[in-house]
């Protein structure tokens, strides 16, 4: 059941970042600037988007899947 309700969660947070992009809410991406000094605009953007939105998204459909055919991951 752990596998269910933690790839809900995370695939709802990876769909609210999405929603978040798509809105343009700057106030929300607080790392990502700091990303963008770091390692410049474009590999800035590129790490924080696989790390906060496909790693979840990824994750959530993993553990749903997972759920669905009986495997124990937690």
């Amino acid at each position: 059941m752990a596998e269910l309700i933690i790839g809900i969660l995370a695939l709802l947070y990876g769909l609210y970042t999405i929603y978040l992009r798509v809105r343009k809410d700057s106030k929300a991406w607080g790392k990502l600037e700091k990303m963008k000094e770091a390692y410049g605009e474009k590999a800035g953007t590129a790490i924080h988007i696989i790390s906060y939105t496909i790693v979840p998204i990824a994750v959530g459909i993993a553990g749903i899947v997972a759920y669905c055919l009986g495997i124990k991951v937690f």
